[in-house]
């Protein structure tokens, strides 16, 4: 196997898929049949700069370049030989957000990326002007924000970017974005595979009215689904991605996707009626819709599938991050009493603990809003532990309250689905949350009474997804589907199933309840605190 795979890395017939997702940008090499081959990463995080959740671009590329040289690296130590020329690429990256240009392609203000809650003003204008919820994070909220700012940068904008879009712009000179991401950035009419035109003229006329004289179908990047071109690695971009030489242009790469939508590839949820759940440092699910929703729910985001179809996204900022931290303690303090510090094995053993815990969590209940949410009106994160006198304080029970807080606000969204008629019977894990043993299957499957499924490639989640539409568009020319290949590629493969417990479904039951029931003291410590 190893001489077959060595053969066609020397032959550029691999695949490569790239994800900057939120605290890595992680690089899969797949052979022709869509097996990982090789991987790279490379760890960097966000900061807060005046106001703002925001990535230095500068930070990205220099990223892209480490990610890249360990996945070259790892690929000469296994099979002996360089990556010279790939047959396809493909660059995802976290959703959305804003990153304006002016003609000089000179940036204009700092990447402002989905974890800003700042533009509720402009969402909410938005939403009530084009009949349509229009989430924070989307990049035209992030834009009208900045008109009702009065920020002195608008007048100046002659395109606006994705950090995937920004990237494949760098790697081809293409302006262009996947379908998935571009329904992020502005109302996609998925019957024409592109921005809504009604809804543009609508936004046209509320921005000529603040006296801005530019269109904003001018800035956008031109929308592809996927299967399509979306150009080819310049020189420039080539060396850009490895700056030792070894890499030559001309490299076609697929359209630019969100990791959303890399997320569906990766599960095999692009048809109508199949969903997946991302958990990491944020969580989202996606819901293939097979009919329209009967009301506009600013609680839930209207997107598409790579290939243009109407999808349900239920997305939340906060998921692990505060368990994060509570693990990172749990483990600082291990380490002061001469015991283990592996962070492997402290994940592996808090999700084992939390298994035994009571379905209920024994009176604890934990809010991880490290960041405000939109879903339950929550504007400023404050991270909460709260229990009651009587209950049971204990390892296992502090564990489980941990991660159904994960899972809750979640819950709540899919509520709003499940109300609509829309059936929620099956689900696809994905993310770090499902690394670590059986917990995080079993408590999703609790808390929405659905079947939860994981696959081998789980954890690789964007990364290998991407790699998977970059190598798609080489059959999409033969007028296979995007979801036929994707039921080829995945087909064998070794899927965990768990499926929902009734005494564990009573438990977060109990457990969501006291969590509702506790909104308002969480909306309150950001006021007090």
């Amino acid at each position: 196997m190893s001489r077959e795979i060595a053969e066609q890395i020397a032959a550029g017939k691999t695949t490569l898929g790239m994800e900057f997702g939120s605290t890595k940008i992680k690089a899969v090499l797949i052979d022709c049949k869509g097996r990982q081959i090789a991987s790279g990463s490379f760890s960097w995080a966000s900061s807060y700069r005046d106001g703002n959740w925001t990535y230095a671009l500068e930070d990205a590329v220099a990223g892209m370049q480490a990610c890249y040289r360990d996945l070259a690296q790892e690929v000469r130590e296994r099979y002996g030989v360089g990556i010279k020329s790939l047959r396809s690429m493909g660059i995802s990256g976290m959703m959305h957000g804003y990153l304006p240009f002016d003609d000089t392609g000179r940036q204009l203000t700092a990447f402002r990326t989905w974890q800003n809650t700042n533009t509720g003003q402009a969402s909410e204008a938005l939403t009530k002007l084009l009949s349509f919820p229009i989430p924070q994070r989307w990049s035209v909220c992030h834009l009208y924000q900045a008109i009702l700012n009065r920020e002195e940068h608008v007048k100046k904008i002659a395109f606006l970017k994705t950090l995937s879009g920004y990237i494949h712009w760098r790697l081809t000179g293409e302006k262009v974005i996947g379908i998935g991401e571009a329904s992020g950035m502005f109302p996609i009419d998925s019957t024409k595979k592109g921005y809504d035109r009604q809804m543009l003229e609508k936004f046209r006329e509320r921005t000529e009215a603040e006296g801005i004289s530019w269109s904003l179908e001018e800035l956008l990047p031109r929308v592809l689904t996927a299967g399509e071109s979306a150009g080819y690695l310049t020189a420039e971009g080539a060396l850009l991605m490895d700056p030792s030489g070894e890499l030559v242009p001309g490299i076609p790469l697929c359209p630019p996707e969100g990791d959303a939508a890399t997320g569906m590839a990766a599960t095999n949820s692009v048809r109508p009626g199949t969903g997946n759940v991302s958990a990491g440092t944020s969580i989202f699910a996606m819901i293939v819709l097979q009919k329209k929703l009967a009301k506009l729910h600013p609680e839930i985001d209207l997107v598409t599938t790579p290939d243009g179809q109407p999808t349900a996204m239920i997305h939340c900022i906060n998921c692990t991050r505060d368990l994060n931290d509570w693990i990172s303690l749990l483990g600082e303090f291990s380490g002061l009493m001469g015991g283990s510090t592996d962070t492997d094995r402290m994940y592996e053993e808090f999700f084992r603990r939390a298994l035994e815990g009571e379905a209920d969590c024994g009176g604890i209940v934990s809010w991880n809003y490290v960041a405000g949410e939109h879903i339950t009106g929550v504007d400023n994160g404050r991270p909460l532990l709260v229990r009651l006198p009587e209950g049971n304080f204990s390892l296992a029970n502090f564990a489980r309250a941990g991660i159904y807080s994960a899972f809750a606000t979640l819950k709540l969204g899919l509520d709003i689905l499940l109300r609509e008629g829309v059936p929620v019977e099956q689900l696809v894990g994905h993310g770090g949350l499902f690394r670590s043993g059986t917990a995080g299957q079993r408590f999703l499957a609790a808390a929405t009474g659905a079947k939860v499924c994981t696959l081998p490639n789980a954890s690789l989640g964007g990364a290998w997804g991407m790699a998977l539409l970059a190598s798609y568009m080489t059959k999409a020319r033969n007028g296979v589907t995007l979801s036929d290949y994707l039921e080829g590629v995945h087909q064998g493969a070794e899927r965990t199933v768990v499926n929902p417990d009734e005494a564990d479904c009573r438990g977060f039951g109990r457990f969501l309840a006291r969590y509702v029931a506790g909104l308002e003291m969480e909306r309150m410590a950001s006021r007090c605190l």
